[in-house]
């Protein structure tokens, strides 16, 4: 396929602001695909070159080595160009705009201008190829490398090609075009129906590659999909949780008993022990093998399986006490240049909740009480690599005393876990099959959101011209769209207010993004990317955002009051945010809450 199809795709998606036009862009670009380089169009959609978990290189090299490349394909002074990206603010848009003006150039030096560049085609492999090369050359003369190869790739594109080049190669395609709508399109394109959707879905849940899912499904069909199943090395999407603060209501939803742990104060990790190794996957399925040598060693130790998949939390403690430390001195380790003095300095215990793959056995199908048994059986216990602490509890007062004693020793809260015959492992999915009960959920809007910037506003006075407050998003996984919650401009540090219009720039586009709902008009829009912890006084009914418009009262949303930012979510994705579902239920427990409480005053003392 020429690389003019795919990117003339990237324009009509970019200019967009419909979703279900995006997906019809997207339906039509998959049909010209050929099946076996789908899985390349994929990832070049999503601006990568692989999935995040593979652990390689990513593909942004940085602006002044793209100049330099730039400079060489097209005969033009870096300074000149370092000007023109000044004025534009896009690397790609300077490439086009150059590209538009000039023949292209002849690398290499012996025939400066030549018009056969002219009629030379891009194709979707040779730009997917050459890429990759960019990103893995290393060593010395890598530099040279890569610039000669950019080089080649922009001294061939048409301008808009090269406009699309230069944006993959700088690693800000910022079409911002999420999974679901992706697999919408794969459904529809290759199967005649969006109601097939869920089996494309299910397949991404267990083997978290998109590209290689869509070359399945384009190669092989809907049964092809039907064989995918979990593989060490490669991550399964994390089941994910409700939420709930009332015991009783819990054990309702989990049919009168759970299985009940501590929800530890850490970072989830999913590991994976193989013939030759350890692997491990944060939540957001991003390799962090190198960060935890001490844990590597724990699993390769403590797992008596020669391959399998577990999950847990892996949580800071205390060197002399063995105490749990809270997440943010977890952070501090991630920091650290030196991971063996970050391994000293902030010691790890691992606790595990859930196997999901033992020696060719895939157990996500299987029930929580089955999982845990095989849990039993295949780690080797010790003292900083256990099983999580755990109950099983069929009353009120039986979770809410094992809740209080979580809390004691330095957990955040507890995890309820339904235990009939269908609590299987829900890869990718959220529902009540897992319920979190943490502390914060006592009193008003104590408990944080994490919320999708999705636009920012410019500051006056001393911040006048610059990012002083950020609008915010809840997801919606039904529609597959960000629902504005609230416009967020306290609780930053004047470092991080330094810091935002730096840390936005990737994501700025010209036009709200198609996935984002949204009636207030932003200074900036921004593709849906960053996630920030938000906490606020109370949930409030808002005519101004849109987030569960209709779902409370007819034509009012929800939104919160006196909103402040605590602290930024590089744990999260954009669809890993609090959904708009989860904000209808904490505000309906708060009118509860409200209600009760108001009965108590007025009764008689």
């Amino acid at each position: 396929m020429q690389f003019e199809v795919l990117a003339k795709a990237f324009d009509e998606a970019e200019r967009t602001t419909s979703r279900t036009q995006l997906t019809s862009i997207l339906v039509d670009l998959f049909k010209k695909s050929e099946p076996e380089i789908i899985d390349k169009v994929i990832y070049l959609l999503q601006g990568k070159l692989w999935p995040d978990w593979a652990g390689l290189p990513e593909l942004g090299v940085g602006l002044k080595l793209l100049i330099k490349a730039m400079s060489k394909a097209f005969n033009v002074g870096e300074s000149d160009i370092e000007s023109m990206y000044v004025k534009l603010g896009d690397a790609g848009k300077v490439a086009e705009s150059l590209r538009s003006s000039r023949p292209a150039q002849a690398v290499g030096g012996l025939v400066k201008f030549i018009q056969k560049a002219e009629t030379a085609r891009l194709t979707v492999a040779e730009v997917y190829d050459t890429l990759a090369r960019v990103a893995m050359a290393t060593g010395e003369g890598s530099r040279d490398v890569k610039i000669n190869l950019i080089a080649s790739l922009l001294s061939k594109a048409a301008p808009l090609e090269a406009r699309y080049v230069a944006r993959l190669v700088e690693g800000r395609l910022r079409l911002g075009i999420g999974d679901a709508t992706i697999m919408d399109a794969l459904s529809v394109a290759f199967t005649g129906s969006a109601l097939n959707r869920p089996a494309v879905e299910h397949a991404y849940n267990v083997r978290a590659d998109l590209g290689n899912v869509a070359k399945v499904l384009a190669t092989r069909g809907l049964e092809g999909l039907k064989g995918i199943a979990p593989r060490p090395g490669i991550p399964i999407r994390p089941m994910l949780a409700e939420r709930l603060s009332d015991p009783q209501e819990i054990l309702s939803k989990t049919g009168g008993a759970a299985l009940v742990e501590y929800k530890y104060d850490g970072e989830r990790a999913q590991i994976h022990k193989l013939k030759d190794g350890v692997l491990i996957f944060s939540r957001r399925l991003e390799n962090i093998t190198h960060q935890y040598p001490d844990v590597v060693e724990m699993a390769r130790e403590g797992i008596r399986a020669e391959e399998a998949i577990v999950e847990g939390e892996i949580v800071c403690i205390d060197p002399d006490t063995g105490a749990m430390r809270p997440f943010q001195e977890l952070m501090h380790r991630k920091r650290k240049h030196d991971v063996h003095e970050a391994m000293r300095e902030y010691p790890v215990a691992v606790y595990l909740f859930d196997v999901l793959y033992v020696d060719g056995r895939s157990l996500i199908g299987e029930p929580i009480g089955t999982r845990r048994e095989v849990l039993s059986k295949v780690v080797a216990e010790s003292e900083r690599f256990r099983l999580s602490e755990a109950v099983t509890v069929s009353s009120a007062p039986e979770l809410d005393s094992f809740f209080l004693k979580a809390i004691e020793e330095g957990a955040e809260g507890v995890m309820a876990k339904a235990v009939h015959s269908q609590s299987v492992y829900q890869a990718g999915a959220r529902g009540w099959l897992w319920i979190k009960y943490k502390r914060d959920y006592k009193s008003e809007m104590t408990d944080t959101v994490d919320l999708v910037v999705v636009g920012a506003f410019r500051g006056r006075g001393r911040r006048g011209g610059k990012v002083g407050a950020l609008l915010v998003a809840a997801y919606d996984p039904e529609s597959d769209t960000f629902q504005t919650v609230c416009k967020v401009g306290s609780g930053f540090s004047d470092a991080d207010l330094e810091k935002l219009d730096e840390l936005l720039a990737p994501y700025v586009i010209g036009h709200r993004h198609p996935r984002v709902v949204s009636e207030m008009e932003p200074d900036v829009w921004v593709t849906p990317a960053l996630v920030a912890e938000v906490l606020g006084a109370e949930l409030t009914l808002s005519s101004q955002h849109t987030c569960c418009r209709g779902a409370i009262r007819k034509g009012v949303g929800i939104s919160i009051r006196f909103p402040r930012f605590i602290r930024w979510r590089d744990d999260k994705g954009p669809e890993d945010a609090t959904t708009t579902k989860e904000l209808v239920e904490m505000y309906l427990r708060q009118l509860k809450r409200i209600s009760e409480e108001a009965v108590e005053r007025a009764e008689p003392q």
